[in-house]
């Protein structure tokens, strides 16, 4: 990966994170006897960072289980590489296969890695241009 990609997951992690702390979308604002929803807009990914990735099931809930990622990559050239946690010493995802590597819509599978506990762990996808991060939850 080269350092552009790597900078904006760094900033998809981070947003992540933001996000996932703000108000929740549609909370209820108003006066006595009005009920409106505000509409809370996130912000849009910023270039390099538009790839969108979703992980089937999620939470995951055995060691060895296969998972399904899916997304696209949002005007990048397709799905390069999916990675998984933060080191390779200690990786979430073990056998990550590439089955479809379309850029409006991939498709790979891995396993739970054998030595994974219970948390959330991000899961990175690389696009050649656009990256994207998700986070795998899981309760073994």
């Amino acid at each position: 990966m080269n350092k552009r990609v790597i900078t904006a997951i760094a900033g998809l992690g981070l947003t992540v994170g933001l996000l996932g702390s703000g108000a929740p979308a549609g909370a209820q604002v108003g006066t006595a006897g009005e009920s409106t929803a505000a509409v809370v807009a996130a912000p849009k990914a910023p270039k390099g960072a538009r790839a969108v990735v979703q992980v089937a099931p999620n939470p995951t809930a055995k060691r060895g289980q296969e998972v399904t990622i899916t997304g696209h990559c949002g005007g990048g050239k397709g799905l390069k590489a999916v990675l998984a946690g933060l080191d390779r010493q200690h990786p979430v995802l073990q056998n990550i296969r590439i089955i479809e590597d379309d850029p409006k819509g991939f498709v790979a599978k891995a396993t739970l890695a054998p030595k994974v506990g219970n948390g959330v762990g991000p899961v990175f996808v690389d696009c050649g241009g656009e990256a994207g991060v998700t986070l795998l939850v899981t309760h073994v």
